[in-house]
């Protein structure tokens, strides 16, 4: 499972926040996620240390650090030339909105406009891919912690400083020191459901985004006028990666969740340190640690470890208070009040149709392994069932992301919710069919025989009742080759396994209905 946050695994976290065994035992092949949070550990560190020694201040050296970890954990471009680009261009996207940020600080109403502009176009800046998800939050992130710090104009200059610095440390540890993308390339993630004008998901969630952070900024600031901002980070934070009403509102629970452990650990960790350089860094680091290494596998705990990340830099910036901690956990409720009105209200998205989109897409890459299968077992080298199938466990993931509202422990719907658990498991077992298929085509001595086109075909008309229509043909010339090949034997199992799991599909798929979403 990648450590992306486009690929958090919602589902394994249930309804609450799972128990550190299990979270220290979720599946992590390759030690992947380790290694990917030991690296953000010394990125960050790093880009700490070079801020310190340049001499620019504590609050400069804060900004560099959290330029750091957004640059490490928000860019996921599948090959390692695409991240080199897109965090090189993260400078150029965040340093302007980080000047307008800071100049229009004492300026309410046009730092406010400002805000949700930036807002909208870094949610709308999805639909165009990692990149675009990438850049637009870091520019989101750069103006709130213009609001974060508090700076002057005059203290421009270092925080630019800051920002260069740390993304020039983390790129010498990313793409020099440490790459473990080179060993274990990132998968391709899945293209953004499509659309044209208020139909595309990307432009609707820019509207709902836009209007619950002007709900958050105003209920926001009628409880603080200083900490106001929270409400807004919460606001988009629960946005990132959702996709539906239910999505959203699962995710501002989560996220609700895990400010509420996060802040009384504060209270036992934060507090009492009363912003002591050594012990904080340490505890730092910790929480680092914790949010590279537990995004995957659960929201909850990746937002714990964020909110007591949050009170160590209030410790380190003297104005630490458990009052504080409060007024985060108070503006934490209000910016998931605005985000729970907002999908309600505003343009809202069903959950069934965004799981039907994505179930949709599943089916397709189904048939499109099984297509490439069949043609490389007749004979055809170009043909590349691998890349299908690691395209169809990415949209899974990106089904269980959608389904994680109907499965959820507080969803009283128990019919939707067991038809949800169907369809997850059923499309689960057409994935490890779908693998079994792939390591028997890369056996050279796996050849085809007549019985294979058979199958194939029943593959098809299998999704094509699902679907009503596939884009490809499994194989359009038959073949007379006789016999009984090992490696034909293994792919019949395997395509006969698929056709049972899409044939059962069926009847949990018929009885959705957009009307019960």
């Amino acid at each position: 499972m990648s450590w992306r946050c486009d690929d958090i695994w919602l589902t394994s976290s249930g309804g609450g926040l799972p128990t550190v065994k299990k979270m220290f035992t979720a599946p992590d092949p390759g030690l992947f996620r380790l290694r990917i949070s030991l690296r953000a550990v010394l990125g960050i560190g790093l880009a700490v240390t070079v801020c310190e020694t340049a001499g620019l201040s504590l609050p400069a050296s804060i900004t560099g650090g959290l330029a750091a970890l957004l640059a490490l954990f928000t860019v996921a471009d599948p090959t390692v030339r695409g991240q080199a680009v897109t965090t090189a261009l993260l400078p150029v996207v965040g340093l302007p909105v980080l000047a307008l940020a800071t100049a229009l600080h004492g300026v309410p109403a046009a730092r406010n406009t400002t805000w949700l502009a930036v807002v909208f176009a870094g949610v709308y800046a999805r639909r165009f891919g990692p990149r675009g998800h990438a850049l637009g939050v870091f520019a989101f992130m750069t103006f709130f912690i213009a609001q974060f710090l508090h700076p002057v104009p005059d203290r421009l200059p270092e925080l630019c400083a800051a920002v260069a610095l740390s993304l020039a440390a983390t790129s010498a540890v990313r793409f020099g020191m440490w790459c473990v993308e080179r060993r274990t390339p990132l998968p391709a993630a899945p293209a953004p459901l499509d659309g044209r004008g208020l139909a595309r998901p990307a432009t609707r969630q820019a509207c709902q985004a836009t209007a619950a952070c002007a709900f958050a900024m105003i209920a926001g600031q009628m409880l603080s006028h200083e900490r106001w901002y929270w409400a807004v980070g919460t606001v988009w934070w629960i946005f990132v990666n959702t996709a539906s009403r239910g999505e959203t509102l699962v995710r501002g629970f989560r996220r609700l969740l895990g400010t509420v452990t996060g802040i009384v650990a504060g209270l036992l960790t934060a507090v009492p340190l009363h912003g002591a350089s050594a012990p904080t860094a340490a505890l730092l680091a910790v929480c680092v640690f914790g949010i590279f290494y537990t995004a995957a596998p659960s929201y909850s705990w990746m937002m714990f470890f964020v909110t007591v990340m949050a009170g160590l830099l209030y410790g380190l910036l003297g104005v630490l208070r458990p009052g504080l901690l409060g007024l985060r956990l108070a503006q934490t409720g209000v910016g998931a009040l605005g985000a729970a009105l907002a999908v309600a209200l505003v343009l809202p998205i069903t959950t069934h149709t965004v799981t039907d989109q994505w179930v949709r897409r599943a089916l397709h890459a189904v048939h499109g392994c099984t297509a490439a299968a069949a043609r490389r077992l007749a004979g055809d080298a170009e043909a590349d069932p691998a890349a299908r199938a690691a395209e169809l466990e990415a949209l899974l993931g990106r089904v269980r992301m959608a389904v994680a509202p109907l499965v959820h422990p507080l969803n009283p719907l128990r019919a939707r919710k067991a038809r949800a658990r169907e369809v997850l498991a059923l499309l689960d077992e057409c994935a490890r069919q779908a693998r079994g298929l792939v390591a028997v085509t890369a056996d050279p001595d796996a050849s085809h025989d007549a019985r294979l086109t058979a199958a194939c075909r029943r593959v098809e008309v299998a999704v094509e009742a699902l679907l009503g229509v596939v884009p490809e043909r499994a194989l359009t010339l038959r073949t007379g080759v006789p016999g009984h090949h090992p490696g034909a034997e293994q792919a019949l199992s395997h395509l006969h396994g698929l056709e049972r799991a899409l044939v059962a599909l069926a009847a949990p798929l018929r009885h959705s209905s957009p009307a019960r979403a």
